[in-house]
């Protein structure tokens, strides 16, 4: 049987696969695990923009309410906005309905603990237990005044924006921004954050209406985001995705900026001032080998993890990093936050531009992004794990990773939260990769359908 927990919560297509019966017995199983040791536990509960979010909502609510636990309602807000404001309130655990980039069918269920930091897989694994086989037999449902109950608050929208804020000393006053919003969470947010810093904001695609969220829009399509910032002749631009805990960045040139350059240029700016922890970078497998040649050029050492924000995470957190994400737009500031926040990142991106009074494209010239080809290769969700286990797709795999030993690499993942297995290669040559990683995906496509 699958494992329920992908590596970003439970996530599937509403309605199907992530029903409202799942999400009311994760609501009590989340409650009851999170929360075992307090009376009256206090879960607080966001989600973003899609049309299934309320219905799912008021299931994962009523499971909550069910074993007795308080839920406080903070509506539409951002996935890391929970995770501050779990903290923030003394709450005992954080929910966030979410499916971030994916499209408006999905949705997924993620969870914080007391501490704003996402479950390790030990507990993942306590919640889906209870989720199968049913809440413990000694365990007595409420009745009567010891039923719980949701409340909303008010001001969590509020909260969040003075905090982001908070994160610079720095005014904008003067600089022109160009907000992509994707139709999701940051719709509201973003364009407050830079308005009060005193940027002049151009927002587009912030008009959600439950079924638009990512439509070809935000982090994951940001080529409209790149060309309105040269009609505007704006001085940056961000694109959030649907539940805005990852960034990608355009240039005053309108060219992207991708996670591993972000990094790149915070990772410099925060040792200029003495606040890169350990002077060490945290990125994944997939990151980009450019990114490693800037930081040996300035002296900054680097961690590589499997792919996922929750094992950079990990990382930071054993070893005291405070600078790590993927090339995605993942980036984990952990001075300001427990998680991806796609909002704080780019406060900081366009605080580093002001200190240094320079526009974003020399400052991401610290790094020279080598030649990359990725696809994704569209797979039964069952058999995504598979790939190299399949004697087809290993003899082509054996032959790629052969051809590139010496010149560049091959990186093969299945994804976590889709039905795709994700191919990269890194090389001398862009059409040769094009090629090569166009014909493995098909073969994996065919072999795994």
């Amino acid at each position: 049987m699958a494992r329920l927990f992908g590596t970003d919560g439970v996530r599937g297509i509403a309605n199907q696969d992530l029903t409202c019966d799942l999400a009311f017995r994760l609501g009590q199983a989340s409650a009851y695990v999170l929360a075992s040791d307090v009376h009256r536990p206090t879960i607080l509960v966001g989600r973003d923009t899609r049309l299934s979010g309320e219905m799912l909502e008021s299931a994962l609510v009523a499971g909550i309410c069910s074993v007795g636990a308080r839920a406080v309602l903070v509506d539409v807000l951002p996935t890391p906005a929970i995770a501050y404001l779990t903290r923030y309130n003394e709450a005992d655990a954080g929910v966030v309905i979410s499916a971030s980039h994916n499209t408006v069918e999905y949705n997924g269920i993620k969870f914080f603990d007391k501490n704003g930091y996402k479950l390790p897989d030990c507990i993942e694994d306590r919640i889906e237990e209870i989720v199968r086989g049913g809440m413990p037999d000694d365990f007595e449902m409420p009745v009567g005044d010891r039923v719980g109950r949701p409340v909303r608050q008010r001001n969590a929208m509020r909260r969040y924006v003075d905090f982001v804020k908070e994160t610079t000393a720095v005014r904008l006053d003067g600089l022109h921004v160009v907000l992509d919003c994707a139709q999701g969470a940051s719709y509201e947010v973003a364009p407050m954050v830079f308005k009060e810093l005193g940027a002049k904001v151009s927002c587009y695609y912030h008009e959600p209406d439950g079924t638009n969220i990512n439509e070809n829009c935000g982090s994951t399509h940001p080529e409209r985001l790149c060309e309105l910032v040269r009609e505007l002749g704006a001085d940056v631009g961000f694109a959030f995705d649907g539940d805005a805990d990852r960034l990608m960045a355009v240039d005053e040139r309108g060219q992207l900026i991708n996670g591993d350059q972000v990094m790149a240029v915070l990772a410099v700016c925060m040792k200029e001032q003495g606040r890169l922890r350990q002077n060490t970078v945290v990125a994944t497998v997939m990151s980009n080998m450019g990114l490693d040649v800037a930081m040996k050029k300035n002296s900054i050492k680097m961690e590589k993890t499997k792919v996922g924000d929750r094992y950079v995470l990990e990382k930071m957190l054993a070893d005291g990093y405070n600078l790590g994400g993927e090339q995605s737009g993942h980036v984990i500031l952990l001075d300001y936050n427990t998680t991806g926040d796609g909002l704080v990142t780019a406060v900081q991106l366009i605080s580093a531009m002001v200190r240094a009074q320079k526009p974003l494209s020399k400052l991401t010239a610290v790094m020279q992004t080598m030649p990359q080809s990725l696809y994704a290769a569209n797979v039964d969700d069952k058999k995504k794990y598979d790939f190299d286990k399949n004697a087809k797709i290993a003899a082509r795999i054996a032959e790629l990773e052969a051809k590139y030993k010496d010149k560049g690499r091959l990186v093969i993942r299945a994804s976590g939260t889709e039905p795709r297995v994700r191919v990269m290669i890194e090389g001398p040559d862009q059409r040769e990769m094009d090629r090569d990683v166009y014909s493995l995906s098909k073969l994996i496509e065919r072999e795994l359908k």
